[in-house]
């Protein structure tokens, strides 16, 4: 049985800037075709604007506030916002708020950072 706790989680930071826990994926589970993982934006900071080839993507909002680009549209988002990120389709988010932005993000398949394109 995978059960991971949060507070056990090594941080890392992928390849848009953002700093993530994974939770679950291929890497620490018998999980092989997704991966949870938390992700935690400082006051301030807005992650590198990027896409993923094959990889779709959920973020949901657990603390604090931001706006989310995702192709051209931009959106205020909050706790307990979920939003769909299809492959292929530019985004970032900012946290603008004034405290720290979590939110969890689930990939399809699971996040690797050979699959995020920057764009500059």
């Amino acid at each position: 049985m995978d059960i991971h706790n949060l507070e056990n989680a090594r941080p890392f930071i992928t390849k848009d800037g953002s700093e993530i826990r994974e939770l679950l994926a291929h890497r620490n589970s018998a999980i092989r075709l997704q991966s949870l993982a938390e992700a935690r934006l400082a006051v301030g900071l807005t992650t590198t604007a990027h896409y993923h080839r094959q990889t779709e993507e959920i973020y949901y909002i657990l603390e604090g506030r931001g706006q989310m680009w995702l192709g051209m549209e931009m959106r205020a988002v909050g706790p307990g916002d979920a939003i769909a990120i299809p492959p292929g389709l530019v985004h970032q988010i900012t946290n603008n708020g004034d405290e720290e932005l979590r939110f969890l993000c689930c990939c399809a398949p699971g996040y690797e950072h050979e699959d995020t394109v920057l764009v500059e």
